[in-house]
Formats: structure tokens, sequence, C-alpha cells
């Protein structure tokens, strides 16, 4: 099991990021668009609930579409949302999305658990690839929130 962790600071209110982050329409948005994500779940709401199911495409390694299934598991309005994958690319993924007020906006904290597929050859990826993609797309994610909120 491996954990990556990051954290932004947003110069917004918290009911702005809250929005922002809780509406499915804004995934692709805050996804490289190298990893070919496409939503496929039809007529998403605006929010997110618990026991949501999203499905989409995406391409994570040498642009072959797979799809991935996830479930928003918990969420906290205003606070954090829980989502679990249900069936892609890793053994196991779960992605805590965290938002705290703090003076001048809102600290971001993303908090993903996940495991490779392919037992060692899976530990050989995340040493090789995988930690440097999330590192990729988090980076992404981070510009993204700043092109939309400003930088803190």
């Amino acid at each position: 099991m491996y954990t990556f962790e990051q954290s932004q600071k947003i110069p917004a209110s918290i009911e702005q990021v809250w929005d922002f982050i809780s509406s499915p329409a804004n995934l692709k948005n805050i996804t490289p668009p190298y990893m070919g994500f496409d939503v496929i779940t039809p007529n998403l709401p605006d929010k997110m609930y618990e026991g949501m199911i999203i499905q989409y495409y995406v391409s994570p390694l040498a642009g072959i579409k797979m799809r991935w299934v996830t479930e928003i598991t918990h969420i906290k309005e205003m606070e954090y949302f829980v989502d679990m994958q249900q069936k892609g690319p890793y053994k196991f993924w779960h992605h805590q999305h965290h938002l705290q007020k703090i003076d001048g906006g809102v600290l971001m904290h993303d908090i993903v658990n996940y495991m490779p597929p392919f037992y060692f050859i899976g530990q050989i990826a995340n040493k090789i690839i995988i930690q440097k993609k999330l590192n990729e797309i988090f980076d992404f994610r981070r510009n993204k929130m700043e092109e939309v909120f400003g930088k803190f």
C-alpha cells in the first residue's frame, strides 16, 4: 500500500472551492488532457452524493483506454468527500479530498492510498512510473485550480 498526499492553499471561500470540486462536470477540467479522461456516466447531477457511481475512460499509460469506475463513499458538506475505485487500473484506490478554512482562503488536502496491480511488478511500476504520474496529475490540477481561483 502506498500513500500520496498533496496540499494547496486557495484564495477563495470554502463554498466556492466546494462547489467546484464537488461538481462531476469539473473532473475533466482538472485532469491532464493526455490522460484521455472522458466521463461516460449519463445524466450526472450537478453535485456529488454518497453512493454516486461515476464511470469514465482514462488512458493512464501509452494511450491505452481503460474503464474506471469510482464510488463516492463519504461526504461531509464543505469539509471532505471520498472516492473509491470499484473497477480500474489499481488493485486498490481510496482518495480523500479535504477542505479547511484558513486565513485568506482554503487549504485543500488530498490523501490517496493505493495499491498497484501485479504485486512486485506493480511495486517496480510504482517507483518508475506511478509516483511520477501522480505528481504530474496533481501538479496539473494545482495549476488549474490557480487558473480558476488565483494564486495564494
